[in-house]
C-alpha cells in the first residue's frame, strides 16, 4: 500500500528566495533491521546498471542536473560536495558494487539511485512537530557539537535543525534500531517533476515493506 504523502512547511523567506523548493513527507510503519534477500538482489541489479558511462553522463539527466543547479544556488559546489545520487554512483564505482548495509539505508540508496531525488529518513517519535525547511539561525547546531552556518538551509522541526539539506541527519533525529516507524522526507526543487519526488518516496516505502 502506498503511503499517504503530505507537504512539509517551508519558511516564507526561503520559499520566496528559492521558488519550487519543498519537502514531501511519507510516514511508514516499519521496524528497521537487516535487508532480506529480495532487497540485496535488487541492490546488485541496480549496481550492474551503474556502469562507468552511465555515471559520467548521469549528471546531464534532468533530475540530477536540477539538484546540481540547486546546490550551486545555495552555495554548495556539487563537484566537491556531491549530491546524494552522485555520491551513490561514485561509491558504486569505487567499491565495485552497492553492498547492503541495512534495510533502511538500502531503501534510501535504491530510491535515490533510481530517481535521482534526495530522500532522508527521520524518526517521527524523536521530532517536535512536523518537519519543514528553513534557513539556519546564528548559533544553531546539528545535534551536539556540529555548528551550522547562518542561513544554511536545514530541515527542522518546531525547535531545532534535524538535517542539512543535501547533507547529514542529526543523530538526535535519525532512525535507530529501536524505532517502530519512519518518516521519509524527499527534497523537491525547481525543475524536478512532482512525479519524480513521489516515485522516490514510493520506492523507498515499497522497499521498507519487505521487513
Amino acid at each position: 500500500m502506498e503511503p499517504a504523502l503530505s507537504e512539509g512547511w517551508v519558511e516564507p523567506e526561503l520559499a520566496e528566495e528559492l521558488p519550487g523548493i519543498g519537502l514531501v513527507l511519507a510516514p511508514v510503519e516499519v521496524r528497521p533491521g537487516p535487508s532480506p534477500k529480495e532487497v540485496r538482489r535488487r541492490l546488485r541489479a541496480l549496481a550492474d546498471r551503474y556502469t562507468g558511462g552511465k555515471v559520467i553522463h548521469m549528471r546531464q539527466d534532468p533530475v540530477p542536473w536540477a539538484y546540481r543547479v540547486f546546490a550551486r544556488q545555495v552555495g554548495v559546489d556539487p563537484d566537491t560536495d556531491r549530491t546524494p545520487v552522485e555520491r551513490i554512483a561514485l561509491d558504486r564505482l569505487k567499491q565495485g558494487g552497492l553492498p547492503s548495509e541495512n534495510l533502511l539505508d538500502d531503501a534510501l540508496t535504491i530510491a535515490i539511485a533510481e530517481t535521482g531525488v534526495p530522500v532522508i529518513a527521520l524518526d517521527p517519535d524523536r521530532l517536535e512537530g512536523e518537519p519543514g525547511l528553513r534557513l539556519c539561525r546564528a548559533g544553531e547546531t546539528l545535534g551536539p557539537g556540529r555548528p551550522l552556518s547562518a542561513r544554511q538551509i536545514v530541515v527542522a522541526d518546531s525547535s531545532r535543525p534535524v538535517a542539512i539539506v543535501l547533507g547529514e541527519v542529526s543523530p538526535e533525529a535519525g532512525v535507530t534500531p529501536k524505532a517502530e516507524r519512519v518518516l521519509l522526507c524527499a527534497l523537491s526543487v525547481a525543475g524536478v517533476p512532482r512525479i519524480a519526488v513521489e516515485e522516490a518516496l514510493w520506492t523507498a516505502a515499497e522497499t521498507l515493506m519487505y521487513s
